[in-house]
């Protein structure tokens, strides 16, 4: 991101925002790119709450047709076939998004996210990935970390009544208030891979139910080659015995893991549109404290269940990985 000053009309119009954060973390924000790939529910009210605070282009990648469950939860796409007909999800999105602040630059592009090269993904400051399976959040998060500028990575994804978010920001450094005094602070993120791949057993007993249950649901989809979100109580049986093979493996009690909260997880393909505007909203709040480098970022999953009414920050490195 360059230096560039903002404008008038940027600093009119952010002039709120300016009081909150101070003109330096707006300036940074509106010289940012962003990439979101998958546009679901949740995604939408992320890519709202992005463009409402005036980050500089917002880039949508979803080459799939509308459909009735599409728009669901997703308010970007109107339930109007005359809108709709013939155009994909991104470019419905897109339509709608360039409504909500003109000033933010919204577009498109077709294929493919993890075919493309590091030309590509050059162009952006933080990618959004949703709905994707573990090899391809692995493949494009890799890419992002062979760049030599350092590119944010997220992953999002709702099912039914509950959320998770992941983080990647690797080297961040970032400053906080502790009383009157501003505080310079780093952190080392990482990769999902990293993340994913630390054992069962050396997590604290502590760790959210939903962190271990969304790992049976992403090894079954990549086992079964399913499309995330597309499972069904059919599947519930296969889902409990993999889940009883990966306790034994990773030395965890399989009550840990209710049976319960995996069948909700697998006949969950439709979002919970609240559940999609508080995870949507925390995910905005992220992405601008990553870009503006102001405050402390969650590392390096977010786990939200409206059963339990609460949003869970649950630490899950590498042993090695340290923290500043």
């Amino acid at each position: 991101m360059d230096g560039e000053e903002l404008t008038e009309q940027e600093t009119a119009l952010y002039d709120r925002q300016i009081r909150v954060w101070g003109a330096d973390a707006q300036r940074r924000l509106s010289k940012s790119h962003i990439l979101v790939c998958g546009m679901k529910g949740t995604v939408a009210e992320f890519c709202k709450n992005i463009v409402l605070a005036g980050v500089g282009s917002v880039t949508l990648m979803d080459d799939r047709v509308v459909t009735e469950e599409a728009f669901s939860a997703n308010f970007l796409i109107p339930p109007d076939e005359k809108v709709y007909a013939g155009k994909t999800i991104a470019e419905v999105c897109c339509s709608s998004l360039k409504e909500f602040n003109p000033m933010v630059r919204v577009s498109v592009e077709k294929g493919d996210l993890s075919n493309f090269d590091a030309e590509f993904y050059d162009k952006f400051d933080v990618i959004v990935v949703s709905c994707r399976s573990i090899t391809t959040k692995k493949l494009i998060n890799e890419k992002c970390r062979k760049l030599s500028k350092r590119l944010a990575f997220y992953t999002v994804d709702c099912r039914d009544s509950c959320g998770e978010i992941f983080v990647d920001l690797q080297n961040h450094k970032y400053s906080k208030q502790k009383l009157e005094e501003t505080i310079e602070c780093q952190l080392q993120f990482p990769s999902f891979e990293e993340a994913i791949s630390v054992p069962w057993k050396v997590l604290p007993r502590k760790v959210s139910k939903l962190y271990f249950a969304m790992r049976v649901i992403e090894r079954f989809e990549e086992a079964e080659a399913c499309t995330p979100g597309e499972t069904s109580i059919a599947d519930l049986p296969a889902v409990l015995k993999l889940k009883k093979e990966l306790c034994e493996a990773n030395s965890l009690n399989a009550s840990h893991i209710p049976d319960s909260l995996l069948e909700r997880l697998i006949m969950g393909s439709k979002e919970f549109p609240p559940v999609c505007a508080i995870v949507g909203g925390i995910l905005g709040q992220e992405v601008i404290k990553a870009i503006s480098g102001k405050g402390e970022p969650l590392k390096n999953f977010f786990l939200f269940d409206v059963m339990d009414g609460k949003g869970i920050v649950e630490d899950v490195s590498n042993p090695n990985t340290e923290s500043e």
